[in-house]
């Protein structure tokens, strides 16, 4: 795999668009005034993403306390993401950088090109579109739900 290097806290986050899981597009800049926590996953449907993405819904009081918006980012296609999201209840953006192919991972500095998909990256965007704070797991290990916690009471 190629060396990236994802956006780090102080970092300007980068304006990409992408389709909710009904089309409708959603700007990332079109979000400033309202911090915004992002969180790429490689794959619906797959162990570890489903388990990641449920803790989020089944803690999802934490973000909304904080006045901060989930976006959950995979390089599915939308209508997969829509299928995924109904089966599971979630209630926060699942959005779609299926195409072109892997763009936002890309701005985000964490698109992995010879697989195809997003790393496991979150960022805590504040409101004035800085990254306060971020994490990328490897391949296989699940984000914690105190990371989120601990970063979200930060930004508070």
């Amino acid at each position: 795999m190629a060396s990236v290097t994802a956006l780090r806290p102080g970092d300007v986050a980068p304006d990409v668009e992408l389709p909710d899981t009904h089309g409708t597009p959603l700007r990332l800049a079109g979000l400033r005034g309202t911090p915004v926590a992002v969180v790429f996953f490689p794959f619906a449907f797959s162990g570890i993403c489903t388990q990641e993405l449920c803790e989020l819904r089944d803690n999802l009081e934490d973000f909304e306390q904080a006045e901060v918006r989930l976006l959950a980012v995979s390089c599915d296609p939308m209508f997969t993401l829509r299928a995924w999201s109904e089966q599971q209840g979630f209630t926060f953006d699942l959005l779609s950088d299926f195409w072109p192919h892997g763009e936002a991972a890309r701005a985000f500095g964490i698109f992995d090109a010879d697989r195809g998909l997003a790393r496991r990256g979150s960022f805590l965007i504040d409101a004035d579109g800085i990254v306060r704070w971020s994490v990328v797991n490897p391949a296989g290990r699940a984000r914690e739900v105190g990371a989120y916690r601990a970063a979200l009471a930060a930004l508070a």
